[in-house]
């Protein structure tokens, strides 16, 4: 075991980790930072967004949230906080125990960690579609401005181009369809539900009929477009039929990486989300949740900033405070 106890363990790199570990090491307090395994970062939506366009100065990258958070290690590495960070930059948590004086980490290695508090930012993924039986598929398509997921982040690219929102029988789709109509009239929108029947409130259905959405409920079968550049032309379906798309958005829902979470015992919402208190603590007393795995937060990186930003303070100011208490009585 490594006898090091630190201060925070921080499970996760992406855009919620790096900037815990960075308020972390500011705030002078000594951090242990999980940059996750090969198959933590396959899984991870930090690693496949490739531009980021709704943060200012994030344009210029082309892995939109990975760069800039190689560009913060670096920071970090060479300034003069360097000593408070500890990096292990391909090994990822399975296994989190609680204490008496904090947690203990086992790493996808098999090496124990000790620390007094964790931030637990290993986020969610995007559901994708099944088409033609895998998910590799939709790949060459998805987060280059083709194939999206987020409205928010890429909405805007939808503006002049044939568009289509992949759903299932939920409203999601139809509520997203109607949104980017209203905000930019794109002249084709239709939803598709791959087979499934939609199950659409009386207000939704008068929407998209008012709108002229188009809902088809045709199994997906194929995609047409250029892999190479992940240029997008349409979609077929199992009819033979084919449906012309410039872009299209996945509405299906999101996995929530929250078995760690889960193995603690903390408490989690309808849709797997850790529920905390405003600084990010979760029911587990030491354990906070920065970024997409928290509940009720926006799915955004300047979401994740900000959670992040405030679980580090408030962890700096309970050890702040019991070393005030250890001095006053001493």
């Amino acid at each position: 075991m490594n006898q090091t106890h630190h201060d925070i363990a921080i499970i996760g790199a992406g855009a919620a980790g790096m900037m815990a570990a960075l308020r972390g090491v500011l705030n002078n307090d000594k951090v242990l930072l999980f940059g996750g395994s090969a198959k933590d970062k396959k899984r991870s939506r930090a690693q496949w967004v490739t531009k980021v366009e709704n943060i200012p100065g994030y344009s210029i990258y082309k892995k939109g949230i990975t760069e800039p958070n190689k560009e913060t290690l670096k920071f970090i590495q060479e300034g003069p906080f360097a000593q408070n960070l500890t990096h292990l930059p391909s090994i990822g948590v399975t296994q989190i125990e609680k204490t008496e004086d904090g947690f203990l980490l086992v790493d996808s290695k098999g090496e124990s960690h000790l620390a007094h508090y964790i931030i637990l930012a290993t986020g969610v993924m995007d559901v994708q579609p099944k088409i033609e039986g895998t998910i590799d598929t939709i790949f060459p398509y998805a987060n280059v401005q083709s194939v999206d997921y987020c409205i928010r982040c890429d909405g805007h690219h939808v503006l002049g181009k044939e568009t289509a929102i992949i759903g299932d029988s939920g409203e999601s789709a139809g509520w997203i369809a109607v949104l980017l109509h209203e905000r930019y009239a794109p002249p084709h929108l239709s939803i598709i539900t791959d087979a499934h029947e939609p199950k659409y409130s009386d207000e939704l259905k008068l929407l998209l009929d008012h709108y002229k959405i188009q809902v088809i409920t045709k199994g997906l079968d194929g995609i047409k477009g250029d892999k190479s550049t992940g240029k997008l032309e349409g979609f077929y379906f199992c009819d033979g039929t084919f449906q012309p798309v410039d872009f299209a958005f996945v509405s299906l829902g999101m996995l929530v990486y929250n078995e760690l979470a889960h193995g603690l015992g903390a408490e989690t919402d309808e849709r797997g989300f850790v529920k905390t208190n405003p600084s990010g603590e979760s029911s587990i007393s030491g354990l906070y949740v920065a970024g997409d795995l928290r509940a009720n937060t926006k799915k955004q990186i300047y979401t994740a900033w900000d959670t992040a930003v405030d679980s580090a303070d408030d962890i700096n100011k309970k050890l702040r405070l019991k070393r005030r208490k250890d001095v006053l009585a001493s």
